[in-house]
């Protein structure tokens, strides 16, 4: 006897499904695609940009341009808010330590990443307009360097610009970092590193982290000790310049050199 086919037969559906009603799998790049009210959100920031400048924008929107490159499929906006609030203000973001952008939720190596090569492009260009130039007739640009540069950093920082018998800027150097108040300074560090570039000239900066450039006891010290290492060996010391928050302060204008 021929065994029962009807067991190893799949059986028929009851109702055949209409063409509408058939699933079709969702397609692997739909999963990579931002929501479409966050690319129109986008798209509305950026024409803004464009059309407007950063002018009119708050720092928070600011910082969703950047951020745009590195989270491109969420919305950054809540970020953005969040670093502000961390640091103050976008250039605050901008020239924090990577380690101290990272206690921030949500940021990681990519947003440090575009963070940084914005601060580094905008030091860049601002150096770009002092740097083999006479300092002195370009004094503007030179503030506005500095400014770019230290008002906006954690930790105190001391820079040397060194200058030719034309007072010309031939080196910027970070001749060190320090604490929240506090750099080590080494006059003849300066001074030997002057005499290897044939310098003929200094300006002293370094920056106030409280936002005050108000000298301290030790800055008017510390100054003293270097005009008169670079007095000893010819070296002319044209200014000191304190940076703070939005202002800088000049021992030569203050009638403190």
């Amino acid at each position: 006897m021929e065994p029962n086919r009807a067991f190893n037969e799949m059986p028929m559906p009851l109702f055949q499904p209409a063409a509408d009603d058939v699933v079709l799998p969702v397609q692997q790049s739909r999963k990579n695609t931002a929501p479409s009210y966050l690319t129109d959100h986008r798209a509305r920031l950026r024409d803004r940009f464009m059309q407007g400048g950063a002018t009119a924008m708050p720092d928070y929107e600011l910082l969703e341009l950047v951020l745009f490159r590195a989270i491109p499929r969420q919305d950054v906006k809540p970020l953005a808010r969040r670093l502000i609030e961390a640091f103050g203000d976008f250039n605050r973001v901008l020239a924090a330590p990577p380690a101290r952008l990272q206690q921030i939720q949500g940021v990681g190596p990519a947003v440090v990443q575009e963070l940084k090569i914005v601060e580094a492009a905008a030091q860049r260009m601002a150096r770009a307009k002092i740097l083999h130039r006479p300092a002195l007739s370009g004094w503007q640009a030179l503030l506005d360097y500095c400014h770019t540069t230290m008002a906006h950093r954690e930790i105190e920082q001391f820079r040397v610009l060194y200058l030719d018998r034309k007072n010309v800027l031939i080196a910027d150097e970070e001749q060190a970092r320090g604490t929240v108040d506090h750099v080590p300074v080494y006059p003849r560090e300066i001074i030997r590193r002057a005499l290897e570039l044939n310098a003929s000239a200094l300006i002293l900066v370094h920056n106030h982290p409280s936002g005050d450039p108000t000298p301290s006891e030790s800055d008017i010290t510390m100054t003293a000790r270097i005009m008169q290492a670079a007095d000893s060996m010819g070296i002319t010391l044209h200014d000191h310049l304190i940076i703070g928050k939005s202002r800088e302060l000049s021992f030569r204008s203050e009638g403190m050199l």
